[in-house]
């Protein structure tokens, strides 16, 4: 499902991100990303995602290798992916529901089914409480959990979560690690980079990073 072949990943003006990384990651499996900030945990999904292309090495998502992508195979691509990233916020002009079916509408699905399939996700977080407040009244958690259902409105293979549990409290970050596992078991490819090391136990694999370079890794991910 993942492939990283000898990939590095550079910045103008400072330390490389990633140096000689391999490993392979097989469908189905949770797999954990540890590792000080800066060691380039962000970088990887990132590269996953094709927001970035590697400086050498490949990086293969689904058979596709992503330094060789044309713009116009992205959506393709993106449409296997839920992304759950630190910069990525529920937008507060709108209700909880019409974030979650965003995903859909961007890429020309019927609002109606659309909102049939927001409905559905936000069920499976537990927030179809919800669906018509606005963003700013939900708490850290739940808000979390919204973003979760946004990235899974369309069903994808693979779920990448950066710090996904950061600035929760044990109680909302246990709910949705469960949440991330409950998708995994259903047979979602799940990579999640994360500083807690509570969680860690849950993955089929954990990959340690620090300066860029893989630095130890237990479990199989093949």
């Amino acid at each position: 499902m993942i492939k990283f072949e000898n990939v590095s990943k550079d910045y103008p003006g400072s330390a490389g991100a990633l140096a000689d990384v391999s490993l392979a990651v097989a469908p189905g499996k949770l797999l954990f990303l540890t590792g000080p900030s800066g060691a380039g945990k962000s970088s990887m999904l990132k590269l996953i995602a094709a927001i970035e292309k590697p400086t050498s090495g490949s990086v293969v998502v689904g058979g596709q290798d992503i330094g060789k992508l044309r713009p116009s195979a992205l959506p393709w691509l993106r449409r296997r992916l839920g992304l759950i990233f630190q910069q990525q916020r529920l937008l507060s002009d709108r209700s909880v529901l019409a974030n979650v079916m965003l995903p859909l509408l961007v890429t020309g699905g019927r609002r109606g089914d659309a909102q049939k399939r927001a409905l559905a996700a936000l069920e499976k977080v537990g927030l179809a409480h919800k669906a018509n407040h606005s963003p700013v009244t939900l708490s850290g958690g739940e808000q979390q959990r919204a973003t979760i259902a946004r990235a899974i409105v369309h069903r994808p293979q693979i779920i990448l979560a950066d710090e996904p549990t950061a600035n929760l409290d044990r109680v909302a970050a246990t709910r949705v690690m469960e949440l991330l596992r409950d998708f995994n078991q259903a047979g979602v490819t799940c990579v999640i980079a994360t500083h807690d090391e509570h969680f860690l136990d849950a993955g089929d694999h954990v990959l340690e990073l620090s300066q860029g370079r893989l630095v130890s890794h237990a479990g199989s991910i093949a």
